[in-house]
């Protein structure tokens, strides 16, 4: 049995670092739906498991087709970034492709995260596009790694079903778009056109920011139209996951 001073276990320790995934062109996908969703898209090198998480899941690592791994309880925690974990979890090699590749195809909806810096909410986003139907995710500009612990959770497997793609530039992001023949609409608070008022059947690329920032200036001049989701009630705002479903599915229906 590994335990956490195994050298596997160790080098895999490391991925729980943007500097660790980076170097090795690897993540960790933690708990049995991820695990589950990243056997089937066919990334992953090699699972640990802990000897209850073994029984628990039998089925999945009996069939799990890579190496697997029994570890301690304390060498599992130490590849977890969970307060309780499951004691499963998958070094998978990482899933991002090229801008070019995610925006073949002449997409109809994309998802564009710009400078969104909170791993939940870019991980729930990207759960989100998935349902709706969007042909990829765009990590763009200073944006959370995808591949980061907690994005990967709160995808919930999602991750592993649409094209995820990271680009530094985000001025090259969205000309990109729009050479994809997008229309590039930004989500904005303070923006005069409602989201309810609009034709949203037009292919579309969907740029949120960040939460506690917005949306830079350079971006807000970039885009075809910035839109707001309108408040009734008294509450002050919606977060980001919650206004990207909102606008993410007003294009799905619109295009559905």
């Amino acid at each position: 049995m590994y335990t956490e001073r195994t050298p596997r276990v160790a080098a895999a320790r490391q991925l729980t670092r943007r500097s660790g995934r980076e170097r090795a062109g690897r993540f960790l996908a933690e708990g049995a739906q991820a695990v589950r969703e990243a056997l089937a898209f066919g990334t992953v090198h090699e699972l640990f498991v802990t000897v209850d998480a073994a029984a628990r899941y039998a089925d999945l690592v009996r069939d799990a087709g890579v190496p697997v791994s029994t570890v301690t309880d304390r060498a599992a925690a130490g590849l977890s970034e969970t307060v309780t974990p499951q004691g499963i979890v998958a070094v998978c090699a990482v899933v991002d492709v090229p801008l070019e590749a995610a925006l073949s195809g002449s997409p109809k909806l994309v998802a564009v995260l710009a400078g969104v810096s909170d791993p939940g909410n870019a991980g729930t986003v990207t759960r989100v596009a998935d349902a709706a139907g969007a042909d990829a995710v765009v990590f763009a500009g200073d944006t959370v790694d995808p591949h980061n612990g907690k994005c990967v959770r709160a995808s919930t497997g999602s991750l592993f079903h649409l094209p995820i793609t990271r680009s530094r530039d985000l001025a090259a992001t969205l000309a990109a778009c729009r050479a994809a023949g997008l229309s590039l609409v930004a989500a904005e608070g303070t923006a005069e056109d409602e989201l309810g008022k609009l034709d949203l059947a037009a292919p579309t690329a969907w740029v949120f920011g960040s939460e506690a920032h917005g949306l830079p200036d350079d971006v807000r001049g970039a885009v075809d139209r910035m839109v707001r989701v309108p408040i009734y009630g008294r509450a002050e705002s919606l977060n980001l996951a919650t206004a990207a479903a909102v606008c993410l599915y007003a294009s799905a229906g619109a295009q559905h």
